[in-house]
């Protein structure tokens, strides 16, 4: 008798209300394509390149911390 672990899948209840109000418009999140259990940010149309979003709303990372 195996038994699963326990997997946490991320939903948008778990995203912060101030995040999803500074997605840009044509930005939404939806489940992962690469993790299945977490959210990624997918594109409804094409984006220029060159394109800027912004301002950033949240509490830049070093990489070693994320």
């Amino acid at each position: 008798n195996t038994s699963e672990p326990d997997v946490t899948v991320e939903t948008l209840e778990d995203v912060p209300e101030h995040v999803l109000r500074g997605l840009p418009e044509d930005v939404r999140l939806f489940p992962s394509a690469v993790d299945k259990t977490r959210l990624g940010v997918w594109a409804t149309k094409s984006i220029l390149k060159g394109k800027k979003f912004g301002p950033f709303v949240g509490d830049k990372k070093k990489r070693s911390q994320v």
